[in-house]
């Protein structure tokens, strides 16, 4: 376990001192020396550039803590830059920073100046008049449509390049007026203005089913698919046409219903990123009744592998989410290669052999000089369908011909200088075998795709914003149905690597069991975690929809699966490291049946009965030999009460081994038996009881607890992620103990996850086999639904009070779990108990008073 924060430590109390001398208040300085990266940067930021000298004041000794945390990159002099403009009072705000620490990255010094002071908005000073004008000039481009788009209307204003640099709080106080003038006030039960209450959005998996969610809304309140930038999106039928009967066939073989695809690369499995878009795609089609693909973009053999076929689907599926159809863009082979050689016709295409760098070159190289076309782009048709016949048929080997689109080479978007539509691979697909030795690229495939599939809505993320040009530019140059690609934000989180390479290299020096290693933020290693699928949904619908980019801190997506597993999660005592206690004045057989509640406020999760007896077991954690006034656990002499317990305990003495460490106390139960007040505890602590009788307690084979796998918060942006691998990242006790109502519990969660496996799946290959009548694809190879993708150790999850959310792990076997529902709970010869920490609870001020 990583050590802890003490600021009374001589050396951290020196360095929060030092913090000080700069400007920085005693919380601030205290804060900045919490990160011992950011700290040691802080600190020789200071002393390269006696910023103890420079008379800062603090705000401006926060914006250098800023920089700090930003610039791992920059060399000393680019840093020193920055400081001075700060002590100039040029750069004053964070948005400054981060322009200035992004501009010197890519341009060191020497500094240019004026370029310098251009894109970090230098000099830019806006007055609250002007701001008011520039929103209202922003509402006039994009209207919003009432109080709820209020957040996102304000960070696509401070998007734009005129208010990028205006002070957030005057954009955000200019565009509440003028949200006054246009919606009137907001107002809650009539009693005058207030902040709205932001209505729980229906998830995505709860439009897609008939059963509401913990967080669905009423029916009739608006949900994330109906604002902001999903609430804006067109109409089936709204996106433009090169020819009106396009749009007519459209609609006739739609009904005019919302259709959409996820369309992932099977190279990989997909991250916690990858939940947005399938959120998304699917989500927004449930919502309006349409229907959504899952589309395997199979155009790349040489990265493809059968096991993320099938973990995209179980992905998708454990989700809560069921495609209308499972297609491959290698379906359309032969279509998508007739339509290459019309192309090709229309002369909108041609053979070139130009080397990667000579393409480079042509395109005006790393100078963005003047761009030329190559040689071959005047060369005739007919040599083109030649060549193109050439290259499937083996003619060229990878690199010697591709297959360029013929667009528009002096258009500013560089998506549009003669793309690449096929290239030649010698690799055998896993579909098709050694059928073709040519392939199309993503920009000739991924729209065609969209056409054959009828797609209204092409949902992607912001980096395809300039492949939209293309994409319409192809559809339109083989006048056929032309669907509408729309952009949106990515979800990034921070704290963690999102990268295939990456991950696979942690995989492969062993840094990690595997991708669902449970540090990992790969789905597979989410749900090995125990983390639930809607409280990933719940996390990504919260955040809501926009055309900006979202970075969230890890520690954001963990507290809102802790707010979705505090309402649904079984509670369940346990102990991590057992101290054994022993009730001196009771009976050797001393029994009493404790009946207690698995949440105190959802009923409907059941009740559990365990055994109170003489010898029990506390943490160890809640007992020290030393007590002090602002200790109020267990001590000599010392009374607490026992969650859930029939009475408090009073420990009258312990025992130590030969190193003095306390191996049992004996304590007195506070029965009243003995005519003495029972005294009133100030704690209570959890606690187990032995009776083997009963299977009490639970013996726990490991428990798993997990901390952040990096050091950096930013493992992506360092030159070497692996310099940053926290050496403390899991911590591995073996022993701990857990109430005997986990068997029935664990046995409950089981056979409920199966039902509902069960029932989802035939309905989900019902609804396929319907969706597949009429298609041509054989798809015999396809991974299909089955009732075991959803079902999972994983579904065994609890609270451990006082202690933290916990998951079975997928290693662990359980015997009882295999057998029938008839067969009785309990531990059978072989098990094998291990548990993955989900998440930790909050602070609980009885536990911290230490």
């Amino acid at each position: 376990m990583p050590p802890k924060f003490d600021p009374n430590d001589p050396a951290v109390a020196e360095l929060i001192a030092s913090f000080e001398a700069i400007g920085l208040s005693k919380p601030k300085a205290t804060d900045a020396a919490r990160n011992a990266k950011n700290a040691a940067t802080l600190k020789e930021i200071a002393e390269q550039t006696n910023l103890k000298d420079k008379g800062l004041n603090e705000k401006q000794a926060s914006l250098v803590a800023t920089l700090a945390i930003q610039a791992g990159n920059l060399g000393s002099t680019e840093r020193a830059y920055i400081v001075t403009g700060i002590a100039e009072c040029k750069l004053k705000s964070v948005d400054q920073i981060s322009a200035a620490v992004k501009y010197l990255e890519a341009h060191p010094a020497p500094v240019d100046d004026e370029e310098f002071n251009k894109e970090c908005g230098v000099g830019v000073e806006l007055s609250s008049d002007q701001v008011n004008e520039l929103v209202k000039s922003h509402f006039e481009a994009q209207p919003a449509d009432g109080w709820s788009s209020l957040m996102s209307f304000i960070n696509s204003a401070k998007a734009t390049p005129t208010l990028r640099w205006a002070p957030p709080l005057e954009v955000k106080t200019a565009t509440e007026k003028l949200f006054t003038e246009r919606f009137g006030p907001k107002e809650v039960g009539g009693k005058g203005k207030t902040k709205e209450p932001k209505a729980p959005a229906k998830t995505a998996a709860s439009a897609a089913s008939s059963e509401p969610s913990a967080t669905s809304s009423k029916a009739a309140e608006r949900t994330v698919f109906e604002e902001g930038f999903l609430g804006k999106l067109h109409k089936p039928g709204g996106n433009p046409q090169i020819h009106p009967h396009l749009r007519e066939q459209h609609l006739a073989t739609t009904g005019g219903k919302v259709f959409t695809r996820f369309p992932p690369e099977p190279n990989g499995f997909l991250h916690i990123g990858h939940s947005k878009a399938i959120f998304v795609n699917f989500g927004y089609a449930a919502h309006f009744g349409g229907h959504c693909y899952l589309r395997y973009d199979d155009t790349n053999p040489e990265a493809e592998e059968a096991r993320y076929f099938e973990s995209i689907l179980e992905m998708v599926r454990w989700l809560g989410f069921e495609p209308y159809r499972i297609t491959y863009s290698s379906d359309h082979f032969q279509t998508l290669h007739d339509l290459a050689v019309e192309l090709i016709k229309r002369d909108r295409a041609y053979i070139c052999h130009c080397t990667g760098e000579e393409i480079k070159a042509n395109r005006g190289g790393e100078e963005r000089g003047p761009r030329k076309a190559c040689s071959h782009r005047s060369r005739p048709i007919e040599e083109s369908i030649a060549e193109f016949a050439g290259m499937r048929d083996g003619k060229y080997q990878p690199g010697e011909a591709i297959l360029r689109m013929k667009q528009d080479l002096e258009d500013g978007n560089p998506q549009m200088w003669d793309l690449v539509a096929y290239r030649v691979l010698n690799a055998p697909h896993h579909r098709t075998g050694s059928k073709w030795r040519i392939y199309p690229t993503y920009d000739f495939t991924h729209c065609l795709c969209d056409s054959f599939e009828n797609i209204s809505h092409s949902l992607c993320t912001t980096e395809f914003i300039t492949a939209r040009q293309s994409y319409d530019w192809l559809c339109d140059a083989l006048e056929v149905y032309k669907p509408r690609q729309s952009e949106y934000g990515r979800l990034n989180l921070t704290g963690t690597i999102m990268s295939k390479r990456k991950i696979l290299k942690l995989v492969k020096e062993k840094y990690v069991r595997d991708w669902d290693d449970p540090r990992l933020y790969t789905l597979i290693a989410l749900r090995r975690r125990g983390v639930p699928p809607q409280a990933i949904l719940n996390f990504v619908s919260g955040l809501g929809v926009s055309t900006s980019t979202t970075n969230i801190q890890t520690v954001r997506f963990e507290q809102a699966v802790r707010q979705y597993l505090e309402n649904t999660a079984p509670r369940l005592l346990m102990v991590l490291k057992p101290l054994k206690v022993i009730l001196e004045n009771v009976a050797e057989d001393y029994l009493e049946l404790i009946e207690k509640p698995l949440h105190p406020k959802v009923s409907e999760l059941g009740k559990s009965t365990i055994p109170f007896t003489r010898t029990l077991y506390i943490d160890a954690e809640d007992f020290r030999i030393q007590d002090s006034k602002d200790y109020f656990r267990l001590a000599p002499g010392k009374t607490v009460g026992l969650f859930q317990g029939p009475h408090p305990i009073t420990c009258t003495s312990y025992k130590t081994d030969a190193e003095g460490n306390v191996t049992e106390l004996v304590c007195r139960l506070e029965d009243g038996k003995d005519g003495k007040p029972v005294p009133k505890p100030k704690a209570f602590i959890q606690w187990v009881a032995e009776h083997a009788a009963s299977g009490s307690p639970v013996r726990v084979d490991e428990t798993r607890i997990f901390f952040p796998l990096f050091t950096s918060d930013n493992p992506a942006a360092e030159d070497n992620f692996l310099d940053h691998i926290n050496p403390n990242s899991e911590e591995v006790i073996k022993g701990a103990m857990v109430e005997v109502g986990f068997w029935s519990l664990a046995k409950t969660a089981i056979s409920a996850a199966r039902k509902d496996a069960e029932t989802r799946t035939a309905k989900a290959k019902a609804a396929i086999a319907e969706a597949d009548k009429g298609h041509e694809e054989e798809h015999g190879d396809a991974p299909v639904a089955t009732a075991e993708q959803l079902v999972g150790n994983e579904v065994v999850r609890f609270q451990g009070l006082r202690v933290g959310y916990f998951a079975l792990d997928k290693e662990a076997q359980l015997g009882c779990l295999q057998e029938s529902d008839t067969g009785a709970p309990g531990r059978r010869d072989g098990d094998v108990v291990i548990l993955n920490r989900v998440v930790s609870l909050k602070e609980d001020s009885g536990k911290s008073a230490v």
